[in-house]
């Protein structure tokens, strides 16, 4: 192999990785990776399952060492991958993972860096573009290529990218320890929801809501066939307002004026497993042409209200268990709150002078939030503008 040439993955991995059958020693337990366990925005192992094997899922058969790099071959462009750390060797792999064990040819953070560059991700997503189920074989993730220096090149590299990667998980962090401020906030000028020990008034929600706005359950048309997108539930669920999380419109279709979204709306997801049902998200900005949908109800107010007192209580944990209790349906991937149901729900309320004064102390942590984001952003983009470089080929 030449300095810097170019070569397929195939030729810098093992032939053969190894499977292990867990259910020929049933009451052996083991640790099973599936590909929810991998958390696709850290990349990182977060949900191994300790199991027996007796109750080993079919697909649990593929064998994983320290060091091997794990790729989703399901939805490539989410680009659920993971470096195996040590606590692993000799644990099992869903057969959704396409497992890369490095050679002498490459250093397994080298590998893994380049797996989770844009070079790799747009290869995969570009051979599943249009398919009803997105997902590639091993083959095709064997085929990719990338460039591969001398050991020396590549350990400068790593040391580069794992140090911008570091500033990338600190500066995500801080928003993570900014984001608890305001829930912290909540709970020290009005007490928790489920004891009200400072004793607000306890309200129906149809006390102060007149009532919940929603769109259309309509199928999706295709890009660029209309101006409109329709909103998922995803689009609340963080408890974050995200209009990316979207899908076109019906080609030349024309909404009424009330499912179109507007900024300041607070909304609502009426539909989703029993732990997301019931989140809520503010729309602090939008472009005017997205749309609720029949999943999403908009609030609209009987009096006077702050709708950041509002979603912090919404959002707070009791209240969402509460809400999740009040879901019904019999699939637990998708439950529903009645309107009926959540006009009955009670809460205890505080005055609007108190909400208010919340309001006010909460735009200045929303001031806090908005730097760190644009730190965060910042700091991606310089990652991102590195792996791009590293991965750019001779």
């Amino acid at each position: 192999m030449s300095v810097g040439c170019l070569a397929r993955l195939e030729e810098v991995v093992e032939k053969t990785t190894g499977t292990r059958n867990p259910t020929k020693t049933p009451n052996d337990s083991f640790i099973y990776v599936d590909v929810a366990a991998v958390d696709n925005t850290k990349k990182i192992i977060v949900g191994a399952r300790d199991i027996l094997g007796g109750a080993a899922p079919s697909r649990a058969r593929k064998l994983i060492r320290t060091g091997d790099i794990l790729v989703s071959t399901v939805r490539p462009n989410l680009n659920a991958v993971a470096l195996v750390p040590a606590d692993l060797d000799g644990q099992v792999a869903s057969t959704g993972f396409c497992v890369l064990r490095p050679t002498a040819k490459v250093l397994p953070e080298y590998l893994f860096y380049f797996v989770i560059s844009r070079k790799f991700v747009d290869g995969l997503s570009s051979l599943v573009a249009g398919a009803m189920y997105p997902a590639v074989t091993d083959s095709q993730v064997l085929a990719q290529s990338l460039p591969v220096p001398p050991i020396p090149e590549q350990r400068r590299i790593v040391d580069i990218l794992s140090r911008a990667d570091g500033i990338v998980r600190l500066r995500r962090e801080a928003e993570q320890k900014a984001a608890e401020l305001i829930p912290a906030l909540f709970l020290d000028m009005f007490g928790d929801p489920a004891t009200n020990p400072k004793g607000w008034s306890v309200r129906k929600v149809s006390d102060f809501v007149s009532r919940f706005e929603g769109g259309k359950n309509i199928q999706a048309g295709s890009e660029n066939g209309s101006p409109y997108r329709i909103l998922k539930v995803s689009a609340v669920t963080s408890g974050v307002y995200r209009e990316s999380e979207s899908k076109p419109s019906p080609d030349g279709y024309c909404p009424p004026a009330s499912h179109i979204v507007r900024a300041g709306d607070m909304l609502f997801s009426r539909a989703n497993t029993e732990e997301l049902v019931g989140a809520t998200a503010i729309v602090e900005k939008t472009d005017g042409k997205t749309l609720l949908p029949d999943k999403l109800w908009r609030f609209v107010w009987n009096e006077p209200v702050e709708q950041a007192y509002m979603h912090a209580l919404f959002q707070s944990a009791h209240v969402r268990r509460e809400l999740g209790k009040l879901s019904t349906g019999t699939s637990a991937s998708m439950r529903n709150i009645s309107q009926g149901k959540l006009f009955g729900f009670p809460l205890p309320i505080a005055p609007f002078a108190n909400q208010k004064d919340f309001a006010e102390k909460t735009a200045a942590v929303r001031s806090i939030q908005s730097q760190q984001s644009a730190a965060t952003a910042k700091a991606q983009a310089t990652y991102d503008a590195l792996l791009a470089q590293s991965f750019a080929g001779p």
